[in-house]
């Protein structure tokens, strides 16, 4: 089972590329399950036809111990299994706890042994990289870790903090930092600017996504732009960046 963990600054488009990437990577042929780790719980709505779903700490409020696997699990596009971990009422509580709290019952519930992915991606939020927003860097959860940034300076600064936390656990044996995922914003010079940014950090960027009207068409249909504009440019970029993830894993494994 191959685990990776999506990193990126709030807004940077991350969970818009993890989608994607999600959708991409089941076109390929493989069963993903996708983690949503951000309190807004809104990492899989472009996978589930714009709906928001139940999440883990939801589910536990509401259904205390009984929670099953089909209270957290819900199957998207082309079968992407899509979980949502949560957060607390805003002002109360810690977010990274209910990431922990929802990691926990999906081992509970023997969420992968039962539905058994081949790939499982957590989309995390990377402008703090402590607590629970740090638990897919640990414990064995994800093995890969790539940063969706663009080239502004508060993207590339949550970059290199999340560099630096990977970086961290890496030396124990846990997950390493793979690679960049440029996604523009029309900064000046962007693509020079992340490189070396990228280099500064000792990691490259895997793909560049320009802008293009076809990603927030698909969103405000509530799908992905491999769901919705399969004869775009948009994606094959999209398969492209599926690809170089699964080749870059084969790399590792042989190096």
């Amino acid at each position: 089972m191959l685990k990776i963990a999506v990193y990126g600054k709030g807004g940077i488009g991350k969970s818009t590329t993890t989608s994607n990437l999600s959708a991409a990577l089941s076109k390929l042929g493989f069963k993903v399950m996708q983690i949503g780790c951000d309190p807004k719980a809104d990492s899989t709505k472009n996978l589930m036809k714009g709906e928001i779903i139940p999440t883990v700490l939801d589910s536990i409020k509401k259904n205390k111990e009984d929670v099953a696997l089909e209270d957290i699990v819900f199957e998207g596009y082309n079968g992407v299994l899509c979980v949502e971990a949560g957060g607390p009422t805003p002002g109360i509580g810690c977010a990274g706890r209910g990431i922990i709290t929802a990691f926990e019952k999906l081992e509970e519930l023997k969420a992968f042994e039962i539905h058994k992915p081949d790939i499982v991606i957590y989309d995390v939020l990377g402008d703090v990289v402590c607590g629970g927003f740090a638990m897919p860097l640990r414990g064995g959860y994800a093995e890969d870790v790539y940063v969706v940034t663009s080239g502004e300076m508060m993207s590339l600064y949550a970059a290199s903090n999340i560099a630096s936390a990977v970086n961290q656990f890496s030396s124990k044996g846990y997950a390493r930092l793979r690679g960049l995922i440029l996604n523009a914003k029309g900064v000046e010079n962007e693509r020079e600017i992340v490189a070396k940014a990228a280099a500064e950090i000792n990691t490259d960027i895997i793909q560049y996504i320009p802008r293009d009207g076809h990603v927030q068409r698909a969103e405000n249909d509530g799908k992905t732009v491999i769901e919705a504009f399969p004869e775009a440019d948009m994606y094959n970029i999209y398969i492209e960046l599926a690809n170089k993830i699964l080749e870059r894993k084969k790399q590792s494994q042989v190096s």
